[in-house]
């Protein structure tokens, strides 16, 4: 069940890397348009990637679900949307009433246009299975070894070929039960437009609650990319930058809790805060308020009340599934590229169905959230930041990490050794560790948490706010410094019993334990290591601790680059094999 959920909630996290061209496709789709700057190249430009959302999102999964990130999971997952997609188009029977009345010079663009019309359904859902099959085709596979006849294409190159036999699979199953997909699909999308005021409710509710655990990305893209259908184009938010005028009811409601209601309730717990207190806590606050206001980024407000006042998050919850509601009922349809904030309200404007409505009402929610954040705190004693006995995160968003900060991170979360993974998606650090208990959680909010989450017995989620892949590449940048200059100390000792085991045994855990080594032998700059079993191994991280790269050359035989310490591992390997030997 841990490993089941370890797992969705990494595809939560994947989902981000291509949601994150979204806000320039918007930019530019707008730019573009003739009530902007008409300019438009710009507009086309801007159309092409909401046209090849699918394409992008089996790049994107496939390439965060690689536990190195590799390209070559990238290319797998276009190979395998290419084949799927253009394979199934073939398949895939016109009706004939869709001819009907065609002239014969143009039954061939009508049918065309048809079958990109009717695939274009599809391209999101089948991207997002294309990517998750290559990438985990790429961890399984990527270090195959062929017979030599056929060694050009082991390692990586096998990956894109297996992700096409997948994708002729997929399209064989897309195209062969098209009737019943796609009308299981329309039979979904109006199953959900019907629910109504009770379905936003849900959704908005469901939305918020599911943040604590990654999982609300998956919610959200099937509200955004799946539901509905507009000439081809499917989704809330595609529908809406392409015209749909019924488009937007699944992104309105967050305008004015995002816009006014955190904001106020930002202010509220300002205003709660003891009065010798306050200037601790005041510019935290105002740039949390700000950056809801004008970008739609929110996970930093929730994260300060959500864990020490959860009753404030439930009111949070369901005064968004209402706002939903009720943007519904007075037919507010508004979009976004990014977040509900002021930049995507302005910019989008135009596009929106009685946008100015959002005033009065993100007045009325403002009011609404203040008043609720100001009487629950009094009345239960709630300790939200500034009222709580421990020290408020300093004032304002953490800044870019630097060296400095990163090795201060590094610190935080038990040292170097207690980093089995970093990575980031959008506001969160994700972490896998060796002992969760070495984290110090106060150290992490001196340095600008705004929240923790243990998903599980050995992850850890670290809310920053929009550095958070920054300050993720700046972590794995100090701990290779650090892992290059401690080996680079021992190979200036002249005694291999110098090597210290705190560097030694991470590198025996990643390649399987000590009984996984069959033999070591050490080069002028790389150690040798023949494996029991190879799949055992941790590739990811013997390339995080062997930080001039890892090479395969047999079916178990592994190269640790290691530079001029090479020999000083190696011998301090061997003695510990040895040892085991002889006790």
């Amino acid at each position: 069940m841990a490993t089941l959920m370890a797992n969705v909630q990494n595809l939560g996290r994947t989902l981000m890397l291509p949601i994150a061209v979204l806000p320039v496709a918007g930019l530019l789709l707008r730019f573009g348009q003739p009530d902007l700057f008409d300019v438009p190249f710009i507009a086309a430009a801007g159309a092409a990637i909401f046209s090849n959302l699918g394409l992008l999102f089996a790049i994107g999964v496939a390439v965060g679900f690689a536990k190195d990130n590799n390209g070559a999971a990238g290319l797998a997952g276009a190979v395998c949307y290419f084949v799927a997609t253009q394979g199934a188009r073939t398949l895939i029977a016109v009706p004939p009433d869709v001819l009907a009345g065609v002239e014969e010079s143009a039954r061939v663009l009508a049918e065309n246009a048809w079958l990109d019309r009717e695939i274009g359904k599809l391209g999101v859902p089948v991207g997002i299975l294309a990517g998750i099959v290559s990438g985990i085709l790429y961890n399984r596979y990527h270090d195959i070894r062929l017979p030599e006849f056929l060694a050009f294409f082991g390692g990586r190159r096998f990956v894109p070929i297996a992700a096409g036999c997948v994708g002729v699979m997929l399209a064989a199953i897309v195209g062969f039960g098209w009737v019943g997909i796609e009308g299981a699909m329309d039979a979904f999308s109006r199953a959900v437009v019907a629910s109504g005021e009770i379905g936003l409710f849900i959704y908005g509710v469901l939305n918020r609650i599911l943040i604590v655990t990654g999982l609300h990305h998956i919610l959200n893209n099937v509200a955004w990319f799946i539901v509905g259908d507009f000439g081809g184009v499917t989704g809330d938010l595609n529908r809406f930058f392409a015209g749909d005028p019924e488009a937007g009811r699944f992104m309105a409601g967050f305008f004015p809790v995002m816009m006014f209601g955190l904001p106020a309730a930002c202010l509220a717990m300002y205003h709660a805060t003891p009065r010798e207190r306050r200037a601790e806590v005041g510019g935290m606050y105002l740039s949390l308020g700000l950056t809801s206001l004008l970008t739609g980024v929110t996970e930093p407000i929730e994260f300060t009340f959500m864990f020490l006042a959860p009753v404030l998050y439930a009111i949070h919850a369901v005064l968004t599934g209402l706002s939903m509601v009720i943007m519904d009922i007075l037919d507010v349809k508004l979009g976004f590229g990014f977040s509900a904030g002021l930049i995507d309200y302005v910019l989008n404007f135009n596009l929106s169905t009685r946008p100015l409505l959002l005033l009065p009402v993100g007045l009325a929610y403002g009011l609404l959230y203040y008043g609720m954040f100001r009487f629950c705190i009094a009345r239960f004693n709630l300790k939200t930041p500034g009222r709580d006995a421990t020290i408020a995160a300093p004032a304002g968003p953490a800044t870019p990490s630097k060296a400095g900060q990163a090795a201060g991170y590094i610190k935080a979360l038990g040292g170097a050794d207690n980093l089995v993974s970093v990575d980031a998606c959008m506001t969160r650090l994700r972490l896998v560790l060796a002992e969760p208990s070495k984290v110090d959680e106060s150290q992490l909010k001196a340095l600008g948490a705004k929240g923790v989450i243990r998903p599980s017995a050995t992850t850890m989620q670290v809310v920053l706010g929009p550095i958070a892949d920054q300050t993720a590449s700046d972590i794995r940048a100090e701990l290779g410094m650090q892992r290059d200059n401690q080996l680079q100390g021992m190979a200036e000792s002249e005694q291999a019993g110098a090597v210290p085991r705190a560097v030694v045994d991470p590198i025996l855990t990643a390649l399987g334990g000590a009984d996984n080594v069959r033999a070591v032998k050490a080069l002028a700059s790389r150690i040798t290591v023949s494996l029991s079993d190879r799949s055992r191994a941790d590739d990811q991280a013997l390339k995080a601790l062997a930080t001039r790269g890892v090479v395969d050359t047999g079916p178990d035989t592994v190269h640790l680059l290691l530079g001029p310490q090479a020999a000083a591992v190696g011998t301090a390997i061997g003695d510990i094999l040895e040892g085991r030997k002889n006790p």
